[in-house]
């Protein structure tokens, strides 16, 4: 048998993140077990109608999550159990309503920071219900084979270490969650197990005492001895000790209690428990509690080093007068399913990869590009464009081509508000969606007709200087036939006359550096020189322009593109800060700017 916490357990979890953590932990335990999941239901306001997913063994459990405890009890009447994993301030309304729920006998709170005031409401209003209420600041309830309230016990390893898929004979009461974790352990080292552990917390005011539990491992025919640990502060150890030394018990006590320190520590000295108060040489004072111990028949080791040994001594002595049975050790439990990433590591399996990259990895401290680490770059005086021609071309580009790449940026940034991609943004901006869908609906207008004929410019001007080299008439003849306008040809403003600046002053850089090789530009060039002669307007533009020279540095035909996005993605940026800041509002268009090519109303015939 076990107190508190049993098969027969059903948890509701009120709380969030910490809430699903215990979760996870008890559901390790259940899987431990090969019992079901005893968290039935979470409460969480801002998430009710959702689910969380629970992992058990090697699949996820769909946990529902409720608005409140009646909804999650209408929905799950075999609930009878509470663990509260919420703030402070909002502790007593909750734990108040789970006492006045009917159907739910024990409450668990494992907030911390708990005030006195409330936890002194809830321990008047517990005794009114008659029901337990454990904590505040408790780790939780642990029945050996059982069942698990709570993160207590640790990981999956300590659970099987402490032996905790078998009940033993041990029962175990102290303040400290650490310390209920190191006492299963004795008492499974040491000993045959433990029965029950239960952590009350160490705060001042405690909902539930030593002396209530105590009573409850005497009813508990199971549990051989009890081993508890307290410390200074407060009368719950005396109490226990009085309680112990009033009549002759069935069960054998070990106590222990922290805090002789105090002796010659200096006065006002803080400890990490609320309820761990001052109390030298009186009532409250660690070596009272001791005392009080010895006096009423407990067993009270010198130190707590010693505390293995006498777990030991009373667990031989329990077998010697036949209380207790020599334990036949059984298989231990099952391991936890190893996570896929675990099992790499071992080689135990193959996984054939979802996708293959080839240009960075972030599995390490920083990440690297094409093996450069990122850090290092920005040290080396390496700068946006190098990146960009790192991760489009995976080489490092001279100083000279990452000198091009950084003004084909700041040439194409941004080209007004009036073209689709800006007006997309503008548009979007106005009518008060978030930037990044505003920007990418200004990308999405990248296409044929805008933006386009950079990939297809570099495309067709690296297939002239290639395939038809000095015969551009040729070269025009088959794109008539075959494709159409000669992508970054032609200019709906500039002309000769009115040349497009940007144009010039990339292709007079470029030029101007004997070192880069620059066939597809020279070739568009000349194919300027032939369409001009029929149309002012048929100029090399800055789509022309900038495919062409992306080829000549060595980057893939449908990487050129990616230029675009990236310039046109900072001015479209920009578009929807400058919309923002002027509080700008939604646009509708002008009926002066439409033409209603719709016939004038007419009568709706009769529906036959």
């Amino acid at each position: 048998m076990s107190i508190i916490a049993t098969e027969q357990t059903k948890a509701v979890i009120v709380g969030a993140r910490a809430g699903q953590n215990a979760a996870k932990r008890m559901a390790e335990f259940c899987y431990m077990m090969g019992l079901p999941l005893n968290v039935l239901a979470f409460v969480y306001p801002p998430d009710a109608g959702k689910t969380v997913e629970v992992l058990y063994g090697n699949q996820f459990l769909s946990i529902p999550v409720y608005a409140s405890l009646a909804n999650a009890l209408a929905a799950h009447p075999t609930i009878n159990t509470a663990l509260v994993y919420v703030g402070a301030d909002k502790v007593f309304s909750i734990t108040k309503e789970a006492l006045e729920t009917d159907g739910i006998s024990f409450v668990s709170i494992i907030a911390e920071g708990v005030p006195e005031k409330d936890a002194k409401r809830l321990i008047r209003l517990s005794k009114e219900k008659n029901k337990l209420v454990n904590g505040p600041s408790a780790i939780g309830v642990m029945s050996a084979g059982e069942c698990r309230l709570g993160v207590i016990g640790g990981e999956y390893r300590n659970l099987k270490l402490c032996k905790l898929h078998r009940p033993g004979s041990f029962g175990v009461l102290t303040k400290s969650g650490g310390l209920t974790n190191e006492l299963m352990w004795l008492c499974s080292q040491f000993a045959d197990g433990i029965t029950t552990a239960i952590s009350i917390g160490g705060d001042t005011y405690p909902c539930t005492d030593f002396v209530t539990y105590l009573d409850l491992f005497e009813a508990d025919l199971q549990t051989k001895a009890v081993v508890l640990v307290g410390e200074m502060g407060g009368t719950l150890e005396e109490e226990a000790a009085a309680w112990y030394g009033k009549t002759k018990r069935r069960i054998k006590l070990i106590a222990s209690v922290s805090g002789l320190c105090q002796e010659v520590l200096p006065k006002g000295m803080k400890f990490g428990h609320a309820g761990a108060k001052e109390g030298k040489g009186g009532i409250g004072s660690a070596r009272h509690k001791l005392q009080a111990f010895r006096d009423a028949g407990a067993l009270v080791p010198e130190t707590f080093g010693a505390l293995g040994n006498a777990i030991h001594g009373v667990y031989q002595t329990l077998l010697a007068d036949g209380t207790i049975a020599k334990k036949t050790e059984t298989a231990p439990p099952r391991d936890l399913p190893l996570q896929i990433e675990e099992s790499l590591k071992r080689g135990q399996v193959v996984v054939e990869p979802l996708i293959r990259t080839t240009i960075s990895d972030d599995r390490g401290e920083e990440p690297l590009y094409l093996g450069y680490a990122a850090t290092e770059l920005i040290e080396k005086g390496y700068s946006i464009e190098h990146l960009i021609g790192l991760l489009f071309n995976k080489e490092l580009p001279t100083k000279e081509q990452a000198e091009v790449i950084k003004r084909i940026i700041i040439l194409s940034a941004d080209h007004g508000p009036a073209v689709s991609g800006a007006l997309a943004t503008i548009l979007a901006a106005c009518a008060g969606i978030a930037l990044p869908q505003a920007v990418a609906a200004g990308l999405i207008m990248i296409g044929p007709r805008f933006g386009g004929a950079v990939s297809d410019a570099g495309k067709y001007f690296k297939l002239g200087a290639t395939s038809y080299r000095n015969d551009v008439p040729s070269f025009l003849a088959y794109m008539k036939s075959n494709v159409g306008p000669v992508p970054g040809i032609g200019h709906r403003v500039k002309s000769l006359r009115n040349p497009d600046k940007r144009v010039k002053s990339l292709v007079s850089f470029v030029k101007s550096r004997p070192s880069l090789q620059t066939p597809c530009l020279d070739f568009a060039l000349e194919v300027e020189k032939v369409t001009t002669l029929k149309k002012e307007n048929l100029i090399l533009n800055l789509d022309g322009a900038i495919g062409a020279i992306l080829v000549d540095l060595g980057f893939p035909e449908h990487a050129l593109n990616g230029f675009f996005v990236i310039a046109r993605a900072i001015g479209f940026i920009g578009h929807w800060i400058d919309q923002k800041e002027q509080n700008s509002r939604l646009i509708r268009l002008y009926d002066y700017l439409v033409n209603y090519a719709v016939r004038p109303k007419r009568d709706v015939p009769t529906l036959n």
